[in-house]
């Protein structure tokens, strides 16, 4: 059983507060879509709204096709699963499972073999019979869970489920849940503040900042072509360098910046003479350095300040200038955390960002021209500039 969901200038106030402004979005029958943002951008309050635990103020939401604004969060048939496991610790993993059945008034036959099916679902049918005390904490996870599957949803409804998790059992669990989503092919909303879960685990993801949604997009689209700083900044971990500068020419081969830390770079985007000699900021991920250059690369000399490793890959920590940057190390071993080390990055690998420089935007990098570069260009072709 599968359904899609969509929003349509959905908005959220307590009183005059305004936390969620204006969303339009549409999930498909059977997509994996999280939800991803700081605290506070409003990811949960529109989870909740989805859920029916939160009035709309304003807008229309729709569950395949039916407005369901006024629908209770009971009559909805969707299936959620929270940070806070909720068992009842009188009873058993069994009697958890069933408990949502029994108050449907489902027969007892019923009841055990959808119980039966989410034990296997899951593999724990060894925990049937144990109250949730002597359950670690996936285990528990892995009930409630379950408790949602059993009710055979339309959609499941995941709020951050994996917060109170260590490390090891986060990724177990991240497995779990996407192999979960495989095998029902359910619809699947599933919120985090971990742009590492929303990367592993989604078909879509909603990036939301501030109550408005900055960009809709696929895990590659959004780190390869992030619409705005804030997305560029969010999502990639280490996350992206930003390193000022100023555009000195526009000419047909692209925009020439030098940059605060010195060095002349040629970025293979659509000329736009309005911008010479105003400010702009250059964007370039840490696994897009490395120790060798060609003749058009950036060169970027480097003050180590510490060196991380982290056993596959070593990331190299400091200043160029006064800019703080971040780079995947190419040959790790000889470094120390003090001393220089050069640094060279593709302009084709590279990011433009411009603020629009209005003081009426609230929100800093909103209205920004974005000029994102593939990295099959070349400063001998021209790319279109995002407008955000």
């Amino acid at each position: 059983m599968m359904a899609d969901v969509r929003l349509e200038g959905v908005s959220k106030a307590y009183g005059t507060i305004q936390v969620l402004r204006n969303i339009d979005l549409a999930i498909d029958h059977g997509q994996f879509v999280v939800f991803v943002g700081p605290s506070g951008s409003g990811k949960s309050t529109l989870l909740r709204m989805i859920g029916g635990l939160e009035r709309i103020s304003d807008g229309r939401l729709l569950i395949d096709n039916e407005v369901v604004n006024d629908v209770d969060a009971a009559d909805r048939n969707l299936g959620m699963v929270f940070q806070s496991y909720a068992l009842y610790p009188h009873m058993t993993v069994r009697e958890n499972l069933a408990f949502p059945l029994r108050m449907a008034k489902l027969s007892k036959a019923d009841i055990d073999a959808r119980v039966a099916q989410a034990a296997s679902l899951l593999q724990m049918d060894h925990l049937l019979g144990r109250k949730p005390r002597h359950l670690s904490g996936g285990q528990r996870q892995r009930v409630a869970i379950g408790r949602a599957i059993v009710r055979e949803p339309k959609v499941f409804l995941f709020d951050e489920p994996l917060s109170n998790l260590d490390t090891e059992l986060r990724v177990q669990m991240r497995v779990q849940i996407a192999k979960l989503h495989k095998q029902l092919g359910n619809t699947m909303i599933y919120v985090t503040h971990d742009q590492i879960e929303a990367m592993t685990m989604a078909d879509k993801i909603v990036v939301l900042k501030e109550g408005v949604v900055e960009q809709v997009g696929s895990p590659h689209d959004l780190y390869h072509n992030p619409a705005s700083r804030f997305v560029a900044g969010f999502i990639g971990s280490p996350k992206m360098n930003f390193l000022g500068g100023k555009v000195e020419a526009a000419h047909e081969s692209g925009m020439e910046v030098r940059l605060d830390a010195g060095a002349l770079v040629c970025v293979p985007v659509e000329a736009d003479k309005s911008l010479i000699g105003k400010p702009i900021t250059l964007g370039i991920r840490p696994d897009d350095f490395s120790s060798s250059s060609a003749e058009k690369d950036i060169a970027i000399d480097l003050d180590l300040d510490f060196v991380e490793h982290l056993g596959s890959v070593t990331y190299v920590y400091g200043n160029a200038g006064k800019e703080a940057v971040v780079a995947k190390a190419a040959k790790p071993d000889p470094l120390k955390n003090s001393g220089k080390v050069r640094l060279a990055a593709s302009p084709a690998d590279c990011h433009l960002f411009k603020t629009n420089g209005k003081a009426r935007r609230s929100r800093p990098f909103f209205g920004a021209l974005v000029l994102s570069v593939r990295e099959d260009d070349a400063c001998n072709r021209a790319v279109a500039p995002y407008w955000s």
